[in-house]
Order: structure tokens, then sequence, then C-alpha cells
């Protein structure tokens, strides 16, 4: 009895161990990864979903903007955004991300 009961409690610390190490490695390799990828020059401001593999995006390069039609093995590019339009965009998106449940609740008891 004592000895299943040791065996039992080693089999647990082993999966354990394994779950905390399988748990570091992705953290790691995630880190990696996005670090890999982050870039100044570069940046996705937003991607819209038109088909289940079908994306438009809207791209900064350099101080340029872009929007692009993403697909499964093409990319297109549909044209160049002015950057008063972007930030125009951005900004209306922002106020509505800035409502909090509280307003939205009252606005709703009135």
């Amino acid at each position: 009895m004592l000895n299943s009961m040791v065996q039992l409690i080693t089999v647990l610390l082993i999966f354990v161990f394994v779950l905390a190490l399988a748990y570091i490695t992705t953290r790691l390799t995630a880190g990696l990864q996005k670090g890999r990828y982050q870039n100044a020059n570069v940046e996705i401001l937003e991607t819209f979903k038109i088909a289940p593999t079908k994306y438009i995006q809207i791209v900064r390069i350099g101080e340029k903007y872009f929007s692009y039609v993403v697909c499964k093995e093409t990319v297109t590019l549909l044209g160049e955004l002015a950057k008063d339009d972007v930030t125009e965009f951005a900004q209306k998106s922002g106020n509505v991300a800035m409502v909090s449940f509280k307003d939205i609740f009252d606005k709703l008891r009135k």
C-alpha cells in the first residue's frame, strides 16, 4: 500500500514538472516570436475579415498608409490612404472603446 502511494506521488510530481516545463517553454517561444516580428517601420493597424480566408488590412509602412486585401495565396494592394483619414478613423473607433458600461447602463435606465 505504501509503495503504491509513493508511486502515485512520484507520477504526480513528474506530471507537474512536465506541465511547468511545457508552460515555460511556450512562454519563452512566444516571447522570441514576438520580438522577431516587431518592427518600427511596419505595423498592421487594423484587420477586417470579409470571408473565411480573406481580409482587408490597413498597414503603416514608414510614414505612409496602405490598404491591402490578403487572401489565402495572394496579397493585393487596394490603394494608399491619407494620414488624416487613418487618424480620423482611429479617433472615431477610440471614442467607441472609451464608453464605460456604467454610462451605457445609465443611458438605458433613463
